[in-house]
């Protein structure tokens, strides 16, 4: 049995022609189709990366400023509260409302100083330390007078303060 040769028949010779000439055409749309995606593809890649630079450029300015402004948020740094502990009210025998009155007395005498910034607190901390020893107290017929024994001094004033009995 043998093939026929359709490549003698006019019709086939058509088709074929068709088929290879539909072929090489389409396969240069593809090509082009492909090329045209691939270059935008590509553009959008080179822009995302400018973006992505800039981006990171401006992060860096960012950290830089909040870097700058902690430090001077920092120098600026207000006192917000002001506690005071009376560390030898057992020694004189004093009872908690004696040592809450005391230690809330204190505290309004030196009230004035929240919101204050720290560097103003810290300049007249002598101050401070004069006006909180100078004030005596009377209870149970005696006079008392306070000794500041530390100041810790940061958003929160912290002053530990010791009674000592003033002799008539």
């Amino acid at each position: 049995m043998r093939i026929p040769p359709y490549y003698h028949e006019r019709t086939w010779q058509r088709f074929f022609a068709g088929a290879a000439i539909g072929a090489v055409i389409s396969w240069v749309v593809f090509l082009y189709l492909f090329g045209a995606l691939q270059e935008k593809q590509t553009r959008r890649i080179a822009e995302l990366e400018d973006k992505i630079v800039d981006l990171q450029n401006d992060i860096r300015i960012w950290q830089e400023d909040y870097v700058k402004l902690n430090k001077a948020n920092k120098k600026k740094l207000t006192v917000q509260e002001i506690r005071v502990h009376l560390t030898n009210a057992e020694q004189y025998k004093l009872d908690s409302y004696t040592t809450f009155h005391i230690e809330e007395s204190v505290k309004e005498d030196i009230s004035h100083l929240i919101a204050k910034d720290m560097e103003t607190v810290y300049q007249s901390k002598e101050l401070l330390k004069k006006a909180i020893e100078n004030k005596t107290y009377t209870m149970n017929e005696q006079t008392y007078r306070l000794e500041v024994t530390e100041l810790f001094l940061f958003t929160t004033l912290s002053i530990e303060v010791k009674l000592k009995l003033v002799n008539n």
